[in-house]
């Protein structure tokens, strides 16, 4: 049974509910998994599946074939209530039925406020038992104490082995084919370090700013919203050691490995190894946009972009930089890593050798390109060789395009995590250790703006982001990938 506590909510409607539908039309749910939304909002059953249905078509679209929707439908229950409500859980367990042989994933698609009064409904209701498991979204709090507080309040009902911190970036295919590119093929992991490897580059840009997330955002900013969790995610899958094995533990091991390396950024280097910016009135996709400050009404000392200079204090990854950036209203949508490599020691082709980069797209497309010297085909003239680069793809979409398969559907990143938390597998989750290693990395850099960097630099919305981001390189003779 999968009980999704906020479902008439955004997140729910946007991507929850379109997903398990999907996994029901590819047959990933049994026939016996019920749905039960639950939420404050007063709404009827009936009206309430009307409403996931519309949502599951307009984001389906063409993906959804016949028959799914009314027996996804089918599935699907709603109750109204209110986390106040002192019976919250007796109501719930009385929705659900007989629940002592029941395997229930609760998903929390709610506040964080909410967790500590949702978890102590569901253990006096007994609702909490094993193998009984709970999801819950970020924000994991604003820094390590608050995040500590949130765990707490979970771990009142729940282990640990049964808490399912969600990153959906953790859940897309690209991002769970760095394990395969890292550790299937012999190829990469020998050059995988400081002696082949000049430089790591993580981007995730936003053409679009704060929206109707302005509140929320004002409090947390570029570095607590983005930077905490989906980039320093995607830097300990790129950094960590080869694990044990494909289980959870081995995986979230190395990962902790990593950011417990991180060496600090704080007051005494915060401003040689970080920008801040926060975008001001410019063009966007196209069209005039006000600055941050002019949309919020008021002065704010609150960062849109963040870039930085991690380094990582082991024997891999000694004297490599990893740069990491992060902002809204950039010119361009993309979520990319870029693993550039040294050049080669000594080139007998004079200037024309460019070094080996690995580029690793997850959107707005997925695609792996690494970009290798090739000979220019023809003649030359002066009787030497010349060269160009040629880009290897090893694009999934490309590979079924080119023997005429269909190419499989783009999965939501969703999808797969609620499978993974439906069959109880956490190896794509955060662990509390994972989580808190985060945070006291990044509570160094916000104690060190404080004292230090005050106020973010001003960018033009549609620009690449502040000066000090391309300064932040500069000094250490590289650029960005733009």
């Amino acid at each position: 049974m999968f009980v999704l506590v906020g479902g008439t909510g955004d997140l729910a409607l946007r991507m929850l509910w379109p997903s398990l539908a999907m996994l029901d039309q590819d047959g990933f749910l049994a026939d016996d998994v019920r749905l039960v939304s639950v939420a404050r909002e007063a709404v009827g059953s009936d009206e309430f599946v009307e409403r996931v249905k519309a949502a599951v078509t307009k984001r389906a679209g063409s993906d959804l074939e016949d028959g799914t929707i009314d027996k996804f439908a089918a599935r699907i229950s709603h109750l109204s209530l209110d986390v106040g409500d002192v019976e919250w859980g007796p109501k719930l367990k009385a929705e659900l039925g007989e629940t002592d042989n029941l395997d229930i994933v609760f998903f929390l698609s709610v506040s964080p406020s909410l967790f500590k009064p949702i978890c102590e409904h569901l253990l006096k209701a007994g609702l909490n038992a094993k193998p009984n498991r709970v999801i819950i979204e970020k924000p994991l709090g604003r820094d390590l104490a608050s995040s500590k507080v949130i765990n707490d309040s979970v771990a009142v009902a729940f282990d640990e082995a049964r808490v399912f911190r969600i990153d959906h970036y953790l859940g897309k295919e690209t991002v769970q084919n760095l394990i395969a590119l890292r550790f299937a093929n012999t190829v990469f992991e020998p050059l995988w370090n400081a002696q082949s490897i000049d430089h790591v580059q993580i981007t995730v840009a936003e053409t679009v700013g704060v929206g109707e997330r302005l509140g929320y955002y004002d409090e947390y900013g570029a570095l607590r919203d983005m930077l905490q969790n989906h980039l320093l995610q995607l830097l300990c899958l790129l950094a960590m050691e080869p694990p044990s094995g494909i289980n959870a533990d081995a995986l979230r091991d190395e990962k902790v490995k990593v950011l417990k390396s991180l060496k600090p950024i704080n007051e005494h280097n915060v401003l040689t190894h970080t920008a801040r910016g926060q975008y001001g009135a410019g063009f966007a996709e196209g069209k005039p946009v006000a600055g941050y400050e002019a949309e919020k009404g008021s002065p704010s000392g609150t960062e849109t972009y963040v870039a930085l200079k991690a380094e990582i204090a082991n024997w891999r990854w000694a004297g490599t930089p990893f740069y990491l950036r992060t902002g809204k209203h950039l010119p361009s949508r993309a979520t990319e890593i870029v693993v550039q490599f040294k050049a080669v020691p000594h080139s007998i082709f004079g200037g024309q050798v460019l070094a080996n980069r690995l580029v690793i797209r997850l959107q707005p497309e997925e695609d792996i390109s690494l970009t290798v010297m090739n000979k220019a085909p023809g003649l030359s003239a002066a009787g030497g060789m010349d060269l160009q680069p040629l880009a290897l793809s090893l694009s999934l979409t490309n590979a079924f395009d080119s023997n005429g398969t269909k190419a499989p559907r783009r999965r939501i990143a969703y999808e797969r995590l609620i499978l993974d938390a439906l069959n109880g597998n956490n190896a794509a989750f955060v662990r509390r250790d994972e989580v808190e290693a985060a945070w006291a990395w990044v509570d160094g850099i916000e104690e060190g703006w404080a004292k230090v960097y005050p106020r973010p630099q001003p960018y033009p919305a549609g620009s690449y982001g502040p000066v000090s981001a391309y300064t932040l390189l500069d000094r250490d003779g590289r650029s960005w990938n733009d």
